[in-house]
């Protein structure tokens, strides 16, 4: 849907022509790109910090141990769990598999970490759940495996299924 342009008093168009040309060249990117953008900026994010955590496993149980303090869990249980959704759900949301399950659950995890650990980082996690909150809305894309996996599910023959 182009929008059209808005006549002045002056008679002139708004926005003028150039700028209308290009807002109709960005409105024609199609979604399975962009929504690609948004998974490969999740797998970023996460798959830097479960890497950090691997590559020193004993200053991440003492950062668990000594300052996260996440509630109710033990610091080690905290750690693996952290580093496992880091490293394995990053991944699923990279590949487009179990996507919006797995954006749900980094979502969760930032959750924690928003309310219990860094509060004051709101401007990262916000940023994080602008990127993540389209991939739970809209899915993966065509651009994913579970894109593919649907489709060869859909032209299965009805017997075949049951």
């Amino acid at each position: 849907m182009t929008p059209t342009p808005i006549p002045t008093t002056t008679g002139a168009a708004f926005p003028p022509a150039p700028v209308q040309r290009v807002l109709d060249t960005l409105n024609k990117v199609p979604f399975d790109i962009l929504i690609l953008v948004a998974r490969a900026a999740t797998f970023s994010v996460f798959i830097h910090s479960g890497l950090q955590k691997l590559s020193d496993w004993n200053a991440t149980l003492m950062l668990f141990r000594d300052e996260y303090k996440v509630p109710i869990l033990p610091p080690e249980v905290a750690a693996y769990m952290a580093a496992s959704m880091e490293l394995g759900l990053s991944s699923l949301v990279l590949v487009g598999f179990a996507t919006r399950v797995s954006a749900l659950g980094l979502l969760g995890m930032v959750s924690v970490i928003q309310i219990f650990v860094y509060p004051q980082a709101w401007p990262d996690h916000i940023q994080w759940l602008a990127f993540m909150i389209f991939i739970v809305c809209r899915g993966p894309g065509a651009y994913s495996l579970d894109a593919l996996i649907g489709g060869a599910m859909r032209r299965r023959p009805a017997a075949a299924v049951a």
